[in-house]
């Protein structure tokens, strides 16, 4: 595949108890991409700490790490600590600041961004100016697909922020909750909030994913759906992530909708099987999911 994504955003520790995962959702996003052999970069900002260099050293290993990693010499590398629900549901208590909300403009960014067929970007490292204004630029100086990860963690975001970073996407995807709660005008169908959603903001397409119920695309006035996979959940983190790689893929290809519909669910599924955001594909196994 030709095409080059560049995933932008935040890089951090996910801990769990005494166990810590590299993760962060555009990182995650792009560790997929690797997997699915799509040429990707990342683009973030970690510290000089302790923490900074063994993630530097994961992204290393995972074929992550170049000159779009930048290193803060003040700011400390984000560790997260994840709380699982008793439905294995995870949130998050994520600190503030840290080196990614001080993601600069480069020229070796501004660079990668011209040359990219897609640029991946969320909310959360939108949280402060800086980096907010850094994706701004990129967007700014790109042709690229853009593809809105919505990804919300209260109380890192402001319905403006949302709002604006919407408006610049081609492609927008988020989960049912956080389309209930940017569409709250609509009371009815899931259809219909993403109808007052397209009216809004214009996307190419919109991607609402449904956990356990699998997900709906809106794409060219074209509806998209598919019922899920089930699977023994040992966690959630990182399944959304999983999807959104594996559908990038996919539209990058250009396969059809509902083939990439199915094997964003697929992978997302086999991931929820999984501790941790980022586990080693098993093709054989994704392969069984789908068979049911």
């Amino acid at each position: 595949m030709n095409n080059k994504v560049l995933c932008f955003g935040e890089v951090l520790w996910d801990t769990f108890g005494n166990e810590k995962k590299a993760g962060g959702a555009p990182m995650n996003v792009a560790a997929h991409l690797a997997q699915q052999k799509v040429d990707v970069g990342f683009a973030s900002r970690i510290g000089s700490d302790e923490p900074g260099i063994k993630l530097a050293g994961v992204l290393k290993k995972s074929g992550l790490f170049s000159e779009l990693i930048q290193v803060d010499e003040e700011l400390p590398t984000c560790e997260v600590t994840v709380q699982l629900d008793e439905n294995n549901q995870a949130t998050y208590i994520i600190p503030e600041p840290v080196s990614w909300d001080n993601i600069q403009t480069t020229e070796a960014l501004v660079a990668s961004a011209v040359k990219a067929s897609a640029i991946v970007f969320g909310s959360l490292a939108c949280r402060t100016r800086t980096t907010r204004d850094t994706l701004l630029n990129l967007l700014d100086e790109t042709k690229a697909l853009r593809i809105f990860d919505v990804n919300l963690r209260a109380p890192h975001y402001t319905l403006s922020t949302i709002e604006n970073l919407a408006a610049r996407a081609t492609v927008v995807k988020m989960n049912e909750e956080e389309a209930n709660l940017l569409i709250g005008g609509s009371n009815g169908h899931l259809l219909d909030k993403i109808a007052e959603f397209r009216a809004k903001y214009h996307p190419q397409t919109i991607c609402v994913t449904r956990g356990e119920n699998g997900a709906m695309i809106w794409h060219n006035h074209e509806v998209y759906e598919h019922p899920g996979f089930k699977v023994n959940v040992v966690d959630t983190v990182g399944a959304g992530d999983a999807f959104l790689a594996t559908f990038i893929a996919g539209i990058l290809e250009k396969q059809p909708m509902q083939q990439v519909l199915e094997n964003a669910c697929a992978i997302g599924a086999f991931v929820t099987s999984k501790r941790g955001a980022n586990p080693v594909y098993d093709w054989a196994e994704i392969d069984a999911i789908k068979q049911g």
